[in-house]
């Protein structure tokens, strides 16, 4: 099932999901009050909702609050998520953004899944734009998957993780690197290389419907990203060293997790400029539109400006 934001001509923004390809469901209209109005209170009690959901697919489109998809206006599937970790887990992208620098891996990424958090405050949904930072030269985008918490838990195990997930999107990490070197030389950071921006969406999928796609500690989902038409970067989420289930263990450590939070997977290989280098090509500029693509999540679009 594909959840979605959106807003209507009038103005109203509703949670739902994407009936029969063309069309999005108002859940609450949908199911004359019984379903939320927003998708963080939708994911509080999602097993429950996800059942009267199935009850009223069986209408189709006879239901309440259906309107074709060209009449709404997509937003972030989840506008405000609890918090916002990311995660730095191809291998992959950590060797060669370091090589790139000069340097070496370290042992103790084997050793942990590490990540940092984020602005869960700036979230942005397809077709927005994206506003580049006033300091900033660098401009980048990274290739991601988002996984959304949809089960409370704390101390998760690794083998429990799975049933602590709702569901997965594409996740674009927007990052202003030439701010982000400098900070991260003080030893902190990447904050104000990334906390301007971050991009979800179109959609999120629940994790159902990529079972027959798993493989080793991922799934086999091509990841692709173009920058005006020109593809740059080609992965598959398969190439994962953490599993999301790793990192969900990581997060929860100590710590409690809530329905409503955002795991980031970090770029996969080739997924960003700052690897690929800049003889492949320019850092972002105004007027660039960058598309991120994974097969069964759909197709991420935003313009920067």
């Amino acid at each position: 099932m594909k959840l979605i934001t959106f807003q209507k001509e009038n103005g109203d923004v509703r949670a739902g999901w994407i009936h029969n390809t063309h069309y999005a469901v108002d859940m609450h209209e949908a199911s004359k009050g019984e379903l939320p109005e927003n998708m963080l209170a939708f994911l509080e009690h999602n097993d429950v909702y996800l059942t009267k959901i199935t009850e009223l697919e069986a209408e189709g489109i006879s239901m309440k609050g259906v309107y074709p998809l060209e009449k709404v206006t997509l937003l972030a599937p989840l506008p405000f998520p609890k918090s916002f970790r990311d995660f730095y887990a191809f291998e992959q992208h950590v060797k060669t953004a370091r090589a790139n620098r000069g340097l070496e891996m370290i042992p103790e990424w084997y050793e942990i899944p590490v990540f940092y958090f984020s602005n869960h405050l700036a979230i942005k949904g397809t077709e927005e734009e994206i506003k580049r930072p006033d300091q900033c030269e660098w401009l980048d985008y990274e290739l991601e998957v988002g996984c959304v918490i949809g089960k409370k838990g704390r101390d998760i195990q690794v083998a429990d993780a799975e049933r602590h997930i709702f569901g997965y999107c594409i996740l674009n990490d927007w990052s202003a690197r030439d701010l982000q070197r400098q900070e991260m030389k003080v030893g902190l950071g990447p904050a104000k290389g990334k906390d301007f921006s971050t991009s979800i969406g179109p959609y999120i999928l629940t994790k159902d419907e990529l079972d027959s796609f798993q493989k080793d500690k991922g799934f086999d989902l091509k990841m692709t990203a173009r920058v005006n038409g020109q593809l740059l970067s080609v992965g598959n989420m398969s190439d994962l060293h953490y599993s999301f289930a790793e990192m969900i263990a990581r997060a929860s450590a100590d710590v409690t997790l809530y329905p409503g939070e955002l795991i980031g997977s970090g770029t996969v290989g080739t997924g960003c400029i700052l690897e690929l280098g800049e003889d492949i090509h320019r850092w972002l500029q105004p007027g660039d539109e960058v598309e991120l693509e994974i097969e069964k999540l759909g197709v991420l679009r935003n313009r920067i400006v």
